[in-house]
């Protein structure tokens, strides 16, 4: 399940972003890649331990705290700190599957990675190629969305980042584990989740089909949470 969420980060925020990180060192992004992945890698990232990507990453996690679209689609349990990559001209990363476990820097526990995001930084006018190609049980999609946007999607899917051929495309990018390990599941959820936002439209949240579409996304969710 692929899905694009507006607005996580308003213009005044990817403004300070930007501004921020273009006073940085930026390093070889394959500081941060498995075996496989380190092979197919060609962009910089900022160091992982600085304090930069610290604050920065605290502050798009308060942002998905307050992100309903988020919530419903991720049903996160833990998210990794974000990191921070940037593809100039002549950068990609080739066909990729994401490493399955990932250890968070200094708390000793791993996470596992059900969902990966990515946060656009750069609009689509800044760069030329760059986009994210994602292949999932719906076929090849390519994302390239405006600064302050962000896409979901399976962890599990093979994907890559095209050739930049001119400027250059900044991101935020980081993983989820999910309190729903399938994504079949999650997708079923998600769904039902905007059902039910849909008919609470239209009816009182007191009506006998809100109540009973409610109470069946609950137990559900209480029947293939992992905690």
């Amino acid at each position: 399940m692929l899905v694009r969420i507006p607005n996580v980060l308003s213009a005044e925020d990817v403004a300070r972003f930007r501004h921020i990180l273009e006073q940085q060192s930026w390093v070889d992004g394959k500081v941060t890649a498995g075996e496989q992945s380190a092979k197919a890698k060609y962009n910089l990232q900022i160091p992982q331990d600085s304090d930069t990507a610290r604050q920065l990453g605290e502050h798009i996690l308060q942002a998905l705290g307050r992100n309903p679209i988020f919530h419903s689609a991720a049903l996160p349990l833990r998210v990794y700190p974000p990191l921070f990559n940037r593809y100039d001209a002549g950068m990609q990363f080739d066909m990729h599957v994401d490493n399955a476990i990932r250890p968070v820097p200094g708390t000793g526990f791993r996470l596992r990675t059900d969902v990966s995001s990515t946060l656009f930084l750069s609009d689509p006018d800044e760069y030329d190629g760059g986009e994210l190609v994602i292949q999932d049980t719906y076929g090849q999609q390519s994302v390239k969305l405006p600064a302050g946007d962000m896409v979901v999607y399976p962890s599990t899917s093979l994907h890559a980042v095209s050739p930049v051929t001119r400027g250059s495309r900044w991101a935020s990018f980081f993983w989820t584990q999910s309190m729903i390990r399938e994504d079949t599941q999650r997708a079923l959820l998600y769904q039902f989740d905007q059902s039910i936002m849909q008919t609470r439209k239209a009816l009182p949240d007191d009506h006998p089909a809100v109540l009973g579409l409610t109470a069946t996304y609950h137990n559900l969710l209480r029947q293939w949470a992992e905690l």
